[in-house]
C-alpha cells in the first residue's frame, strides 16, 4: 500500500515540477514584457518575441528536466536490483556456510 502512495507521490511530484520549469520562463517572458512596454516605452511587438522566447525555452529545460529526472529513477532502481541482488547472495552464502557447519558438527559428533 505505501509503495503505491509513494509512487504516486513521486510521479505528481513529476509533474509539478515540470509544469514549473515550463511556467517560470514564460512567466518571466510576461513580467519583462510588461514591464519594457510600461516603463521602457518598448513597441506592443516585444511581447510575441518574449513569450516565444519564453515558450521555447520552457519546453527546452522541461524536456531537460524529465529526461534528468527518468535518468534518476532508472539509476535509483538499478541501484535497489543491485542491493537486493547482493543481499540474497549473502543471504544464500550464510546458508552454505551453516549448512557445512552441521555437517562438520555431525562429523565430529560421528568419529567421538
Amino acid at each position: 500500500m505505501h509503495k503505491k502512495i509513494f509512487n504516486a507521490l513521486t510521479v505528481l511530484n513529476l509533474i509539478g515540477q515540470a509544469l514549473y520549469t515550463l511556467a517560470l520562463p514564460i512567466g518571466l517572458g510576461a513580467l519583462a514584457s510588461y514591464l519594457l512596454t510600461r516603463y521602457a516605452g518598448a513597441p506592443g511587438y516585444i511581447w510575441a518575441i518574449l513569450m516565444t522566447v519564453g515558450t521555447i525555452i520552457g519546453f527546452y529545460s522541461m524536456i531537460k528536466f524529465i529526461i534528468v529526472y527518468s535518468d534518476g529513477m532508472d539509476r535509483s532502481d538499478k541501484l535497489k536490483k543491485e542491493n537486493e541482488r547482493q543481499k540474497k547472495e549473502k543471504e544464500e552464502r550464510q546458508a552454505r556456510l551453516r549448512a557445512a557447519g552441521k555437517e562438520n558438527n555431525e562429523n565430529n559428533e560421528q568419529a567421538e
